[in-house]
């Protein structure tokens, strides 16, 4: 169950799962994908994209990359903004989230335990499309995950 939903238009349906290297481009003031980043949440807020699902470890992952670039009262209000952002839903991590993401990294050989917690939440009932929008190719080779280049969507 979603902790947070904020939905205009869209209708509602979950249309993918949002990696957090999009968000990361998307709050940061420079970063080469800042452009695409800010395409995607143009068309998420205007209900374009349907219902975007986040893991809530998102945040976790957000003050581990930002902590050294800005405080903590920056990371927070990052992470306020995008629970009130149009379209978006914080899912709650799971222990068969983090079940799954064990056996991925064991399975596809991932090192990331992040990146693994992303793809076994695409791949829960919280995401029925199993899709995620991502820069990040290590998704490619997981059977089962259809990984979204964000350049295309």
């Amino acid at each position: 169950m979603p902790v947070r939903t904020s939905q205009k238009g869209g209708g509602g349906e979950n249309g993918m799962l949002m990696e957090n290297d999009m968000i990361l481009a998307f709050y940061k003031k420079k970063d080469h994908l800042k452009p695409v980043a800010e395409r995607l949440f143009s068309k998420i807020e205007h209900g374009d994209m349907g219902l975007v699902v986040v893991p809530s470890v998102f945040s976790i992952e957000l003050y581990y990359v930002l902590r050294n670039l800005t405080g903590a009262t920056s990371v927070r209000n990052i992470i306020s903004h995008l629970l009130t952002f149009p379209n978006v839903s914080i899912v709650p991590s799971t222990v068969g989230h983090h079940l799954g993401a064990l056996f991925l990294m064991e399975n596809y050989k991932l090192t990331s335990i992040f990146d693994a917690l992303y793809a076994a939440t695409a791949m829960s009932e919280e995401n029925p499309d199993h899709a995620i929008v991502s820069s990040d190719r290590v998704y490619d080779g997981i059977e089962g995950l259809t990984r979204l280049d964000p350049s295309g969507v």
